[in-house]
């Protein structure tokens, strides 16, 4: 995960409007600097990362939401959009790795292994009609003395196609959504409703 950026240029003698401006900035920027990513939907680390960005910078937002003009509150929702949809992509990617990985399709030496300790986390989604495995399960998946049964394959198959379906679809979503944000310029009309 991308470490957040150093804020620069904050004084104490300086309104907490002036200071917030400037920690949201610097979080717009860091934002932006995983802009060259969208259009490669399978970098998905990059594309976590640019989520974690987001994240940061909807929480600026809104804790100095009372020290900026009212017409921030309306793009702060554009943000937590923009979260809201890597972080379901994020999950569509720790699933498909999940699955491949008790399918046995993954190589030597197991790159997934930090996704199975997320996985769990799926668990919660239930109400939000999306595809869930139990955390029960994914210990009986992960479990490398337990082969799945051919009948186990064909469903684990059949539920990484769905993944895999899911997450394509999460992805144009973004991607759609992100393309809307630049035909408004979002980050010009962002730094004009801080300063405004």
């Amino acid at each position: 995960m991308a470490k957040a950026r150093a804020i620069h240029g904050l004084q104490p003698q300086a309104t907490t409007g002036e200071n917030a401006r400037k920690i949201i900035e610097t979080r717009l920027d860091e934002l932006y600097q995983w802009e060259k990513y969208v259009g490669e939907a399978y970098r998905s680390r990059e594309l976590h990362d640019m989520r974690i960005a987001a994240k940061r910078l909807r929480y600026t937002l809104e804790l100095f939401a009372d020290t900026l003009p009212p017409t921030c509150a309306v793009l702060v929702k554009d943000v937590e959009q923009i979260q809201g949809e890597l972080g379901e992509l994020h999950d569509n990617d720790v699933m498909v790795a999940l699955l491949r990985l008790c399918l046995g399709s993954v190589g030597g030496g197991n790159p997934y292994q930090t996704a199975l300790t997320q996985a769990p986390t799926l668990a919660r989604q239930k109400s939000q009609g999306k595809i869930v495995v139990e955390p029960g399960l994914v210990a009986h998946m992960t479990n490398p003395k337990v082969a799945p049964s051919a009948e186990e394959r064909l469903g684990l198959e059949v539920l990484l196609r769905a993944y895999e379906k899911q997450r394509e679809q999460s992805y144009m979503a973004f991607r759609e959504h992100w393309q809307q944000l630049q035909e408004r310029d979002f980050r010009r009309e962002l730094l004009y409703a801080i300063h405004g």
